[in-house]
């Protein structure tokens, strides 16, 4: 089969499952992203050498228990009462649990953006390998699945609409390093990305971010003044914090020695080939949403 025409028709039944899951019910988005979460750490043990089953169990047990616990308290507390005969109260403080997992990402993600920029680095440690496993893969997917909730509920334009910031992103990048593209972003991570398609990229996702918020989101008129401008900062968010976790994830891969995360698209790589962008710039997203919350 030509590889244009293969890359095409996998990138199609990606964005379709993705999209329907989406669109479906929140379960069902719980459980691609679970799916999404088990591949990706798979794929990282992989790359950096690490066991996989121990890795692959606890991802499944803490994304579950999380999820379980945070978004559906209720059947939670009733498993409980089934298996221990035994009334449970849960009475964890969601914000404040997710306020500590997000100082935890953001700490680890300061150390992978120093493990792009040094060049000493061509050697991963064992606890280093298990720091970015926890902050770089397995907990920005909570944060993934935690945004989409937006103030009050399940709302799943704000995750379709962060996907598509980001393919409006990768897909103008190209276009515009193509065309006009003559100095290098970081060419010995990645030889084909420009400044000027980092540029470009932006500059869409930010008229891609205002379309959204004008007519896909589709806020109130006293309202929609602060959504473009919630909508245009995440795109420069996902703009210039998705290109370093593509960056990152590349140079995972140069360490390895490896073109791809996997093969499971045949095409475009692995999971964390098609969600290296989402992975990194959601615990900012969710940051930035804790700033609006603070400053009211």
């Amino acid at each position: 089969m030509n590889e244009t025409l293969k890359r095409s028709i996998s990138g199609v039944v990606f964005i379709s499952l993705l999209i329907s899951s989406i669109l479906y019910s929140n379960e069902s988005f719980f459980i691609l992203f679970g799916i999404f979460l088990l591949i990706a750490v798979y794929e990282f043990c992989a790359l950096v050498q690490l066991n996989k089953i121990v890795p692959m169990l606890f991802a499944f047990l803490f994304y579950g228990s999380v999820t379980l616990v945070c978004f559906y308290k209720k059947l939670t507390q009733e498993i409980l009462f089934f298996a221990f005969k035994k009334h449970y109260i849960i009475t964890l403080d969601n914000n404040l649990f997710y306020q500590m997992l997000l100082g935890i990402t953001l700490i680890i993600s300061v150390k992978c953006i120093h493990f792009l920029f040094s060049d000493r680095i061509q050697y991963i440690s064992v606890p280093s390998k298990i720091m970015y496993l926890i902050g770089y893969v397995i907990l920005p997917f909570l944060f993934i699945t935690k945004i989409s909730f937006g103030v009050k509920e399940y709302n799943p334009k704000i995750i379709i609409g962060l996907f598509i910031l980001i393919w409006t992103n990768d897909t103008f990048a190209y276009i515009v390093g193509k065309s006009i593209g003559k100095h290098k972003l970081l060419e010995r991570i990645s030889p084909k990305k420009t400044i000027e398609g980092f540029g470009g990229g932006i500059i869409f996702a930010v008229l891609a971010g205002y379309l959204i918020s004008k007519y896909y989101i589709q806020a109130s008129p006293n309202y929609l003044e602060k959504s473009i401008q919630i909508w245009t900062t995440i795109a420069v968010l996902v703009g210039v914090i998705g290109t370093l976790g593509d960056l990152i994830e590349s140079k995972f891969k140069r360490v390895a020695g490896v073109k791809d995360s996997g093969k499971i698209m045949p095409g475009h790589g692995g999971i964390l080939d098609r969600l290296d962008s989402v992975i990194f710039v959601a615990p900012f997203v969710f940051l930035y949403y804790q700033i609006l919350n603070y400053l009211g």
